[in-house]
């Protein structure tokens, strides 16, 4: 019976001593609010988190197109490779719910630039090379501006992957 009281006991003791441990040498927390009016390097250090913190607030919103796009790459009549994107808006502060209105045209549009893009050879060799996805980039935001107007600022790239066969 003490055979298998010890372990436990042991168990326990450790288990108490090391939350007791991390309680009492946990580091203090420390809030510029309440930091004391004599050392100004810390009420400037909190001004300047709270003036960062505002203006997060009016910058740009992104958002997030719910499914991947997957394009065929058709080399001599037959699908040599598949290409999937995942792609992002950035839109004017509160016009997320607009862009989710307007999905399914908009993932249209942007299937129709990505098809095309694909036909021209945009998805073949290097596919990745800056000016290459520059132009990619430049047509799908021209794209979301019918759809949208000038509320999308940009299109991300989030993700991209070419799958041969």
């Amino acid at each position: 019976m003490m055979r298998k009281l010890l372990p436990l006991l042991l168990a326990l003791v450790g288990l108490g001593g090391g939350v007791g441990a991390g309680f009492f040498l946990r580091p203090a927390a420390e809030d510029p609010a309440h930091a004391d009016a004599e050392d100004p390097a810390a009420m400037k250090d909190h001004a300047t988190k709270e003036g960062a913190q505002e203006e997060e607030g009016t910058g740009p919103e992104y958002v997030k197109l719910n499914n991947q796009f997957v394009v065929p790459v058709v080399t001599d009549g037959r699908v040599s490779a598949m290409v999937v994107l995942s792609l992002s808006l950035e839109v004017e502060p509160g016009t997320t719910e607009a862009v989710y209105e307007r999905e399914p045209k908009l993932r249209d549009a942007f299937l129709q630039v990505l098809f095309d893009h694909a036909n021209v050879g945009g998805f073949s060799g290097s596919f990745t090379d800056g000016s290459n996805l520059i132009l990619l980039r430049t047509s799908l935001k021209e794209a979301s501006a019918l759809v949208l107007g000038t509320i999308v600022h940009d299109v991300l790239i989030t993700d991209i992957a070419r799958q041969d066969s």
